[in-house]
């Protein structure tokens, strides 16, 4: 059994998460012991660091609370969690081409801005360009009201 500092040495967590954790039922409430003080034994610690990375691959809290959840019935996460694991892949790709579009339109006015006088008044240099796009189609696909 070690106390929550320990718990967070041993895992990289802040207390302050581990106990919010708890609050919000990743975590089972800690145990007692004599002096009060949390005290979480060896389950706890790989419970843990399993949420760690799983928060480090992205997932929400929500996706790592139905994982455990399965976990907990005794039942394997293993298909759920490849599903997740599409799922973000899918997200990212999608991300990763929003980002290159970006990146080719901000290039585009880096390129056109370096060429465009500065301007107070933002009628003739780069600001305007940037002024102007608005209403045209934004990143992500989406497009101005």
């Amino acid at each position: 059994m070690v106390q929550i500092k320990e718990l967070s040495d041993r895992t990289g967590v802040s207390r302050k998460t581990i106990r919010y954790y708890e609050q919000i039922g990743l975590l089972s409430p800690a145990k007692r012991a004599e002096n009060r003080y949390r005290v979480y034994d060896t389950t706890d610690v790989e419970r843990l660091r399993f949420i760690k990375s799983a928060r480090a691959l992205d997932f929400t809290l929500q996706e790592i609370a139905q994982i455990l959840a399965t976990r907990d019935r005794s039942e394997p996460p293993c298909g759920h969690v490849m599903t997740l694991l599409q799922d973000h892949m899918d997200d990212i790709a999608s991300r990763i081409r929003d980002l290159e579009q970006l990146h080719q339109e901000l290039s585009a006015l880096y390129e056109t801005g370096k060429q465009l006088p500065e301007d107070v008044q933002m009628r003739s240099c780069v600001c305007h360009l940037i002024q102007v796009r608005v209403g045209r189609t934004e990143p992500h696909g989406s497009t101005t009201p």
